[in-house]
């Protein structure tokens, strides 16, 4: 089943995006919930026409994330958290308490936007992937330390 995104869902793809998907998934979950529309003759020409129209607005968000992972450049987080002896932390870092070092360092970007392969669960340093933009990724460093 081809549809056409009307929002970003992650892990499939972003706002008008041209997608297969198993028919179960389209029709139970993405159209129902206004994700996505069928990708019919008349949906994909009205997508079409609305990409068009949207691309000078959308040169401008990838300048803007690109500007933006200009100025993050190769920023080190630090995250303070508890830990055993032995170097392993209570719990995890999460893209929440990554989210939030980065709002304290002047960097407003969403939790959503913070990929991490899989959460650190020691002290040390690690990378995570922010995804700042459909074509724009960039990497930070991120430093767990003990409270």
């Amino acid at each position: 089943m081809e549809i056409i995104l009307k929002q970003d869902v992650q892990g499939l793809g972003y706002k008008n995006d041209l997608v297969k998907v198993k028919a179960g998934y389209g029709r139970n979950y993405l159209i129902p919930n206004d994700l996505a529309v069928l990708a019919t003759a008349s949906n994909k020409k009205m997508f079409e026409e609305n990409v068009k129209q949207a691309a000078h607005k959308a040169a401008k968000l990838k300048q803007d994330a690109e500007a933006l992972a200009q100025k993050i450049g190769e920023l080190t987080v630090e995250i303070k958290t508890k830990a055993g002896e032995t170097g392993k932390i209570f719990g995890a870092v999460t893209s929440l308490q990554i989210s939030d070092a980065l709002k304290a360092k002047g960097f407003d970007i969403e939790r959503k936007r913070v990929l991490l392969k899989e959460s650190p669960k020691e002290l040390g340093t690690f990378k995570v992937t922010l995804d700042l933009h459909k074509e724009v990724k960039h990497e930070i460093s991120i430093k767990v330390t003990e409270e």
